[in-house]
């Protein structure tokens, strides 16, 4: 019998132990759920997440670890498969861990997505509403124009594996050649990339990243390189190193569905937290009085300035400061002001969220591209006066577990 990790429990099951089970449901980790009864213990419904499994299906499992109030396994064989299972392009998929959904159909994964959203919604928030249907990338795959591939500090002067984090060994990383959800600038860029490291070896001395950036047909791995990119007619400058979302295919529906939901009657100012180099300020600029980003990062801030001179855009203006301190900086109405909400994944601190609901706008515009952040923030504006009145999820990360969301908050009056 194989020994159980250190971190898992005796029971209920040893490990290794195999068995048959349903998937009945995705978790937001993009895993499999089986709920099964063992009477033997006397334990009810209990959960088991399988990877790279789909609703419906009936599969062979085998038990990797038992948690407090669940147990992991592996997939052995799929006994039933769903209609919607489909055959992954990679040869890397299951063991690599950057993709989760590549055996799913793409609309089955916008509606697990969607669902996925309606359920954070009422188990985090609290909050029955009904969830727009996600939308869908125009690329499922080749989509990416930003890939960072990963190598251990070289040993004996060779780097061995320049790829992602192993889905079977959280410490190592698997070799990749080529990525499918890469645009093809990338992958093509790869292979030179690659070697360069390798014969560079003994430059390194500790792990490192590799930037590979790709904007108008052309890939960068240096940091400084300064990137152009254009949307909605509206060109955006910054570094390669910087911060802008990685996949530019979907990014003019994202940024129009951002504007459409920012105006409203008498909505006159908005106020950008978070702004980077000004991808939703600059955009939505036409559809306001005056637009006011603030950016933690003074880099992103004079390329923010600089991207609205250069687009001849002269009703804004950018603060280089923490967000937590911007509210104390803006005149405007607050009953004429939507805020707009761009947060890392972390969601918004607590000092960000004491000012926002003490200056109190009109209307709140929330993009988060980790909804359980999201959803707990989302208790806070539902306790200080806010009601949802739109709640938008977008697949910009098509074959793996993650999206972006936009929920829309309106002060009541």
């Amino acid at each position: 019998m194989s020994r159980a990790p250190k971190q898992s429990k005796a029971h209920p099951f040893p490990v290794s132990h195999e068995l048959e089970v349903r998937i009945v449901s995705l978790s937001n980790q993009g895993d499999g759920v089986a709920k099964i009864d063992i009477p033997a213990k006397n334990i009810k419904q209990w959960v088991i997440f399988i990877p790279f499994t789909i609703p419906g299906e009936e599969v062979h499992i085998r038990i990797t670890s038992n948690k407090k109030n669940c147990s992991l396994a592996e997939l052995v064989a799929v006994n039933k498969p769903s209609v919607f299972r489909v055959e992954p392009r990679c040869s890397l998929f299951t063991v690599c861990g950057g993709c989760q959904y590549q055996h799913m159909d793409y609309q089955m994964q916008l509606t697990e997505k969607t669902q996925q959203i309606e359920q954070l919604l009422q188990r985090l928030a609290g909050v029955e509403f009904a969830v727009n249907d996600t939308v869908a990338s125009p690329r499922e795959y080749a989509y990416r124009s930003k890939l960072t591939p990963h190598f251990h500090k070289p040993y004996n002067g060779k780097i061995s594996q320049i790829g992602f984090v192993s889905k079977l060994k959280s410490r190592d990383y698997v070799d990749v050649i080529n990525c499918p959800i890469a645009v093809d600038e990338i992958n093509e860029a790869l292979p030179e990339v690659r070697q360069h490291a390798k014969d560079s070896a003994k430059s390194y001395k500790k792990d490192h990243t590799i930037l590979m950036r790709a904007a108008e047909g052309k890939v960068t791995t240096n940091e400084s390189t300064v990137i152009k990119e254009t949307v909605n007619e509206v060109d955006f400058h910054f570094l390669a190193g910087d911060f802008f979302q990685n996949n530019p295919f979907i990014l003019p529906a994202f940024v129009d569905y951002a504007s459409k939901q920012a105006k409203g009657d008498n909505c006159n100012y908005l106020v950008d937290t978070y702004c980077g180099s000004g991808l939703f300020a600059l955009t939505l600029a036409k559809d306001f009085k005056h637009v006011t980003g603030v950016e933690i990062s003074e880099t992103a801030t004079d390329w923010a300035k600089q991207n609205a001179r250069l687009n001849g855009i002269e009703n804004t203006s950018f603060l280089a400061a923490s967000a937590e301190a911007i509210f104390k900086n803006i005149d405007h109405p607050a009953e004429e002001t939507t805020v707009l909400i761009d947060p890392p994944r972390a969601g918004c601190s607590s000092d960000f969220r004491e000012q926002l609901f003490k200056f109190s706008p009109k209307k709140v515009v929330y993009v988060s591209c980790d909804p359980a952040t999201q959803m707990r923030d989302l208790t806070y504006f539902v306790d200080h006066g806010y009601d949802v009145s739109d709640v938008q999820p977008f697949d910009l990360f098509p074959q793996t577990k993650h999206l972006e969301c936009i929920i829309t908050l309106e002060k009541k009056s």
